[in-house]
């Protein structure tokens, strides 16, 4: 199985499934003589991991980070960091139905045929719970680029839809971008995984401080390296940026009149303004007595949008590392 693999100049690997041993990932091209903080590091996991929130998964997962190479006396040696998170809260049986069924949406049958084999316990590798690997990897990313703001909120689930906030919102747990609607949504989300359903919607992600200049001007276009890394998440079905599909309601000389419209990037290569993305998630894949017996998200966004994060922080990181690469 390839396609395990990220970035250029940076890069991360991504291993384990999520009823095997461990999760993981490796690193390589973080530079030496960096502060890594494993604080910092989990607080970052926490926001992604199951249990924290009424109305998400139920499953208890520390989530502790074993940092097994690539950190000596608290600083990066410029060698491959390896880092491990061992699964240990695991109820295979809940999958047992899924063993001759497969969901529609997800990868339980097209992994089957792709490769005649499968591990069909929490989807294997295409379990949200690789989404581990990326949060460490974000995480790193950051570390080469302290300035960089990152931040995603949801802006629509469901019934539920408010505008992108202009600043970055003190979030509750569900990362709604109107926090006075968390309460609602927590009742909305205990009533979906009650009659087994879920919930798709979007989530609006910022970049503030983005070095100018990255980003290629042909294949390596820094909106298609973003484009890859969010459509790569589980559940993502869609990505924009700037006025996204609004782009067509506009003449030339509209779209011309103000430089935000095009998201912080011209020609594919950012221009120093904020980057402005959009990403649209479809509803979990797990629905009915599954959803009902076992242990699912009936919305996975509140979960992700540390992902979506760590993704875009990873893509500006690695082009910048491109981009120094040029400097003599």
């Amino acid at each position: 199985m390839r396609g395990n693999t990220f970035g250029k100049m940076l890069s991360m690997t991504s291993f384990g499934e999520s009823h095997g041993p461990a999760m993981g990932v490796v690193v390589d091209g973080i530079p030496a003589g960096i502060p890594l903080s494993p604080t910092d590091l989990q607080k970052e996991l926490d926001r992604r991991s199951p249990g924290k929130s009424a109305g998400t998964s139920s499953r208890k997962e520390e989530d502790g980070a074993e940092i097994l190479s690539g950190v000596f006396e608290g600083k990066t040696l410029g060698t491959p960091l390896c880092i491990v998170i061992k699964n240990k809260d695991q109820r295979s049986r809940d999958y047992d139905p899924l063993k001759e069924t497969f969901r529609p949406g997800h990868a339980d049958l097209t992994t089957l045929l792709k490769y005649g084999h499968r591990d069909h316990r929490g989807g294997g590798r295409s379990s949200g719970r690789e989404t581990i690997s990326r949060v460490i990897g974000g995480y790193l990313a950051s570390l080469i680029l302290p300035k960089l703001n990152v931040w995603a909120s949801i802006i629509k689930m469901g019934p539920f839809k408010t505008k992108p906030p202009l600043k970055r919102p003190s979030l509750g747990p569900y990362q709604f971008a109107d926090p006075s609607q968390e309460e609602n949504i927590e009742a909305f989300l205990l009533d979906l995984k009650e009659k087994g359903d879920s919930v798709g919607g979007i989530v609006s992600i910022k970049a503030e401080n983005v070095p100018m200049g990255l980003g290629e001007p042909c294949f390596d276009k820094l909106k298609a390296d973003l484009g890859k890394a969010l459509l790569s998440v589980g559940a993502v079905a869609g990505f924009s940026y700037g006025l996204g599909e609004s782009f067509s309601d506009l003449t030339g000389k509209e779209l011309s009149e103000r430089p935000p419209h095009f998201g912080g990037m011209e020609g594919g290569i950012s221009n120093g303004e904020t980057l402005e993305l959009q990403v649209v998630f479809k509803p979990p894949a797990t629905v009915g007595e599954a959803a009902q017996k076992g242990r699912h998200d009936p919305c996975i966004m509140p979960r992700a949008c540390v992902v979506l994060e760590s993704m875009v922080k990873f893509v500006i990181a690695d082009h910048y590392l491109r981009q120094k690469a040029y400097e003599f």
